[in-house]
């Protein structure tokens, strides 16, 4: 996963009101089918498939919904911070607010794990997670996302 993947603008959603999980991800579905060229209903059919397979709320107030869809080729990536925090079913009990939506190309399934493995070490990155939190700034949400990314991926090399 590159900086590029994570951050652009049209991919970037701060202090969103949603009144649940499902509102939540027809509208991030929503935002991805505009930016993409994809069916939104189907695409918001298999998030909520997804999500009733288990919660992709990875605990802290973080969500990393995701699922695979036709007709996208790299994969698309939203971030939306939630003001207020709602109920996602996280494993931990803890509402949330942090969500980093990502949907991935149907045609290389074998890209599926290390994305979402990737986005989970940025997620567990304590330092980082307080200042997506605090700032405004789209760039400084961008550079936050490079470092946490950059550290993620020394953090796999270690453990390699």
């Amino acid at each position: 996963m590159q900086r590029a993947d994570f951050i652009q603008p049209d991919g970037l959603i701060l202090d969103f009101a949603a009144d649940s999980k499902d509102a939540l991800l027809r509208h991030l579905a929503d935002r991805v089918a505009e930016a993409r060229g994809v069916d939104a209903e189907q695409l918001f059919k298999k998030l909520a498939k997804r999500e009733k397979l288990g919660s992709t709320g990875i605990g802290g107030g973080v969500a990393l919904p995701h699922c695979p869809c036709p007709g996208v080729q790299t994969p698309a990536i939203v971030f939306a911070r939630l003001k207020p925090a709602i109920d996602f079913q996280a494993v931990d009990g803890k509402k949330v607010d942090l969500v980093l939506m990502i949907i991935l190309p149907t045609e290389n399934p074998a890209q599926h794990l290390p994305v979402l493995s990737m986005a989970a070490r940025v997620f567990r990155q304590e330092d980082a997670v307080k200042a997506l939190r605090k700032t405004n700034d789209v760039d400084e949400i961008s550079s936050i996302f490079s470092r946490a990314l950059t550290a993620a991926v020394e953090e796999k090399r270690l453990e390699s």
